[in-house]
């Protein structure tokens, strides 16, 4: 008899042809989508895109304001261990019970966890969408939170945080949060610590889900093979149970603490520099004005200035780069690099030198038409590539508040910044006197 994982054939076939589909189906890259507002009788809202090109249909959502900041003192990690615990048993079904279900429904289930916002999918084969939603209704409604699941994954996350507590890398990444937020929540730790991890109880866990699992911050987009009318009917079905409202902890706005230079000393083989500049928010009026510099700065990777002058002119450094990090309630701008030992200082200095002619002068119309190219253009390729990126990318849109018709704008916004616009943005979020972290052995001529 013909075997495939343990099962004979003609049983495994459909569960094989389920997992070559789900693991490569994609959609075609297209700059226009029709996007539709679907509303339930119960008053879900969704976002669905509707494409028959493969018989999948994915489901992603969002809790909004529930992520690692609303881990309670003393139990920090407790939302990153709750998001691995959804497919470990829910309802009457154990947890090799439920994930048996899963497998023979041939979907995927994720959960996992940012510093805002607890994130949910599901992508299963369009005509046996009907048994994998039962299953995410029962996971998202009724967890079990078993204790033996409970005790697996969280020894599992302790194990991952021991073996990374030699790690320099995950060193500056503590060192570099406490010393940028302070006594902010965005400072924790988003897998908490063995000894925070140790004190939650399946009764905190119980707790946490019915505080932010609720419909009112709830976001969802769909995209694939399925009508706005059947959409309607399972949404209902998978979310119209959920409470009505959430009970959040508030959280601040905090801006990075600059000025300041953090010094790990590793015995490395490379320096580590990172640098934060004041952020931008995505609602701000002159957000892609600040997107487009940054792209000319180091965003871009193989057309930025730092690239170009750290790399291609004199081989500092294998990569180097900048991004604009925009949290719920921060945003800073971070340029990042490793370089040798002997050539760290001069790294250093040469990357705030660019950040000082950015400021002085801005972009040169060839630079702004460069980046206002590649940022148009890589945005399908990106984000619309496939029923799970459509699925993604909505979500982020309606969490980022940017409304429907975002993608249909987005090309106009990005071509109406001008070189002023752009010179005006580098010279607010450059001008300050940035926070440096230096990873590894000391700068060579260089003194704090």
């Amino acid at each position: 008899m013909v075997m495939f994982n343990g099962l004979p054939l003609g049983v495994a076939k459909p569960l094989l042809v389920a997992l070559v589909l789900l693991g490569f189906a994609a959609a075609p890259a297209c700059a226009t989508i029709a996007i539709q507002e679907v509303r339930t009788a119960s008053g879900i809202k969704a976002w669905l895109v509707e494409d028959y090109s493969v018989p999948i249909v994915t489901i992603r959502f969002a809790f909004r304001e529930s992520g690692s900041t609303q881990d309670p003192p003393g139990k920090e990690g407790l939302v990153n261990l709750m998001t691995g615990l959804f497919d470990e048993g829910a309802g009457d079904l154990d947890s090799n019970t439920f994930q048996e279900r899963l497998d023979d429904a041939g979907a995927k289930m994720r959960f996992s966890a940012s510093r805002d916002t607890i994130y949910g999918s599901m992508r299963a084969l369009a005509d046996r969408k009907d048994s994998a939603f039962d299953l995410l209704r029962l996971a998202i409604e009724e967890p079990r939170f078993d204790q033996s699941p409970v005790d697996r994954i969280r020894a599992q996350i302790i194990s991952g945080i021991l073996a990374e507590s030699k790690d320099p890398q995950k060193a500056a990444q503590v060192a570099w949060a406490k010393a940028i937020y302070g006594d902010h929540p965005y400072s924790n730790p988003e897998e908490g610590t063995e000894q925070s991890l140790t004190a939650i109880t399946i009764s905190d866990l119980k707790a946490f889900h019915k505080r932010l699992f609720t419909r009112g911050n709830l976001v969802i987009a769909v995209a694939g093979a399925i009508d706005a009318d059947a959409l309607k009917r399972d949404l209902d079905q998978i979310f119209g149970e959920l409470p009505a409202e959430p009970h959040l902890t508030p959280v601040i706005e905090t801006a990075p603490k600059l000025g300041q230079e953090i010094r790990i000393a590793f015995g490395l083989p490379q320096v580590q520099l990172r640098l934060a500049y004041p952020g931008i928010s995505r609602e701000d009026p002159q957000f892609f004005a600040a997107y487009l510099m940054n792209q000319t700065l180091g965003g871009g990777a193989f057309t930025s200035r730092l690239w170009n002058e750290m790399r291609e002119k004199r081989g500092f450094a294998y990569g180097i780069g900048s991004t604009l990090v925009t949290d719920a309630h921060s945003a800073t701008l971070a340029i990042y690099t490793r370089v040798r030992p002997d050539r760290a200082a001069e790294t250093l200095s040469l990357i705030q030198a660019e950040v000082s002619q950015m400021v002085k002068d801005g972009v040169s119309e060839r630079e702004l038409e460069t980046a206002k190219k590649n940022t148009i253009g890589s945005f399908a390729i990106s984000n619309l590539n496939s029923s799970r990126a459509i699925a993604g990318t909505l979500v982020e849109i309606q969490l980022e508040d940017l409304g429907i018709d975002y993608i249909e704008r987005r090309e106009q916004l990005i071509q109406a910044v001008t070189i002023d616009d752009v010179r005006s943005a580098a010279r607010r979020l450059l001008s300050a006197d940035p926070a440096v972290m230096i990873v590894g052995p000391p700068l060579e001529g260089r003194k704090r």
